[in-house]
């Protein structure tokens, strides 16, 4: 149990950062395609889930980018202040943006058409994001990189929005509850606007600031943290995961 908590040695702490530039670099890479497709999408069937959705998209290689660019360099600890910074205006912008076309949408400026691509794209994102959220967190809590830990909330967000904007999709495609998708779309910025204050506020697992026995504290209490077990499978059912 002891060796557990020791911190990374160097060579270690190497292995982590290289781990993390490549889970930023996959998250760019599915990122950039899924935001082209449910842009698109969200424009054709006027919805507004689906844009916030690819928002959120073009966000997150924001994000991931900012990540990349901190790990670029010899001492990552230096850029994670501004980098945190980055990641938390990124979860505002898209907050704002998505619920100021919802209450648009909600308003009567247009109803959501059904949109068997933005299923799709829901869908196979459900699959995918949990995954890539789980690795980058862990590396993040060993590494003790608040930064890393911020954008796989990032990522892991983007598994609570792929479930509600299923459920909303499917709803307005099924039975016609054209304002399903817009109600998603506001849960989709309240969930944002929550992990932009933690992100903004630095609260993520294993702070590097303070002394090292703190840091091993911090880290092993974050590995002891269960992982979601499950995305939310309704619209405004909030999520149990950080």
């Amino acid at each position: 149990m002891t060796a557990s908590l020791q911190a990374p040695d160097l060579e270690r702490r190497s292995v982590l950062s290289r781990r993390i530039r490549l889970f930023a670099a996959a998250t760019i890479t599915y990122n950039v395609v899924e935001a082209v497709v449910a842009l698109w999408a969200g424009n054709v069937a006027d919805s507004a889930a689906l844009i916030g959705f690819g928002l959120d998209s073009v966000i997150e290689v924001g994000s991931a980018v900012a990540l990349s660019w901190q790990f670029s360099s010899k001492d990552p600890e230096r850029r994670e202040h501004l980098t945190l910074r980055i990641i938390a205006i990124s979860f505002f912008a898209l907050a704002a943006f998505v619920a100021a076309d919802s209450v648009r949408a909600l308003t009567g400026a247009g109803e959501a058409q059904h949109s068997l691509p933005g299923i799709v794209v829901a869908a196979l994102s459900l699959a995918i994001m949990p995954v890539l959220s789980w690795a980058q967190r862990r590396a993040g809590r060993e590494l003790g990189s608040r930064t890393a830990v911020a954008d796989s909330k990032q990522t892991l967000l983007c598994t609570y929005l792929s479930a509600v904007l299923l459920v909303g999709l499917v709803l307005n495609g099924t039975l016609g509850w054209w304002w399903a998708d817009a109600g998603a779309a506001l849960v989709i910025a309240g969930i944002a606007v929550r992990e932009g204050i933690n992100a903004w506020r630095g609260e993520g697992c294993c702070a590097t600031a303070g002394p090292a026995e703190q840091d091993v504290a911090c880290c092993a209490g974050c590995q002891a943290e269960p992982e979601p077990a499950a995305v939310p499978v309704a619209l405004g059912t909030k999520p149990a995961g950080r």
